[in-house]
């Protein structure tokens, strides 16, 4: 059974997700949280500009987990994917000390008609346990 996903982005990667530039959608996180264990292939995203509205759909391709992370292990991630990522030093930087990480290529990209939604916390993904959880479904 698939799951639906909210992923919040900056508009710049948001905008390099609908240009078919960003195939990969990266997320370094120091705990084993969403969406590290929660994504499987065929898993739906609704994707949100971070303080904007849902832009975009798209599905996962392929899933890459990798824990134990140490900042040798991220540059390595860097090196191998970030032709697909795009991160930027700054991002790379920030997210040296993580310990977890979930690569998830995306496919069937498409824009959707911005849809405002309500959201008031501070979470960057977020699994959609309901049915319409945001009005989106």
């Amino acid at each position: 059974m698939s799951n639906t996903h909210l992923v919040i982005l900056k508009k710049q990667y948001l905008d390099k997700i609908l240009d078919g530039s960003k195939t990969i959608e990266l997320r370094l996180t120091k705990s084993a949280c969403p969406p590290y264990n929660s994504v499987s292939i065929g898993d739906k995203f609704f994707l949100k500009q971070s303080s904007g509205p849902v832009y975009a759909e798209a599905k996962a391709a392929a899933v890459k987990q990798f824990s134990n992370l140490t900042p040798e292990k991220i540059a390595k991630l860097k090196a191998e994917y970030n032709d697909k990522i795009l991160g930027d030093d700054d991002y790379w930087q920030m997210k040296f000390d993580s310990r977890f990480a979930t690569l998830i290529r995306l496919k069937e990209v498409r824009a959707i008609k911005p849809k405002r939604i309500y959201k008031n916390d501070w979470r960057a993904w977020v699994v959609l346990k309901k049915p319409n959880d945001f009005g989106l479904l």
